[in-house]
């Protein structure tokens, strides 16, 4: 009927070979599936720690704002504070320079 062997020796020893790499088999899933779920917790948490809009801010007292970026723009400096969204706007609008890189004016809806 199916191609299996007739005597039980053999069988059991069959069973056995199968157990063996079925339990191998999991053990891998469970890995990836831990791997997976590690990678995914690591997205959302920088996803929670990059802030929607950030401003580059100028040199000196009173550092002026220079640059409005998207908050995960690579053009960004080091002296850039967390803005919101009708920040980011309000700057904008007073001409405060939008990156011409991440384009926060596009993303806000100002640009069409």
């Amino acid at each position: 009927m199916y191609d299996l062997p007739p005597d039980l020796d053999r069988l059991r020893t069959l069973w056995t070979w199968h157990t063996m790499w079925a339990e191998r088999i999991e053990e891998e899933i469970k890995k990836k599936e831990a791997e997976q779920r590690a990678e995914e917790l690591k997205a959302q948490r920088q996803a929670a720690a990059t802030p929607d809009w950030i401003v580059e801010l100028g040199i000196g007292q009173g550092a002026p704002a220079v640059d409005v970026h998207t908050g995960g723009c690579h053009m960004a400096g080091k002296r850039c504070r967390t803005i919101s969204r009708d920040e980011a706007i309000q700057l904008i609008s007073q001409g405060v320079n939008a990156c011409t890189h991440c384009r926060p004016d596009t993303e806000l809806g100002l640009l069409e």
